[in-house]
């Protein structure tokens, strides 16, 4: 079983056509993560990272609970 972590996209570089990379702050984190398996997102957005790449996009909502989660167990 994998613990992707949300996080919201604060920038992104497509200067490589073949790897879209971004920083994406998790709880005031960031982070660079793979971005090429979401070709759509967009700065401001929300993402679930494992391991170094960007897995799905999240509402604001969702991530904002689980980030809340998160820091209540000490675990962020």
């Amino acid at each position: 079983m994998c613990l992707s972590i949300p996080g919201k996209v604060i920038s992104v570089d497509e200067s490589n056509p073949d790897l879209k990379m971004g920083k994406v702050s998790f709880g005031g984190i960031s982070k660079d993560i793979c971005l090429q398996w979401l070709p759509d997102v967009q700065v401001g957005e929300y993402v679930l990272a494992h391991v170094g790449f960007a897995l799905s996009k999240i509402d604001e909502k969702d991530a904002e609970e689980t980030l809340s989660v998160l820091k209540e167990m000490g675990d962020l």
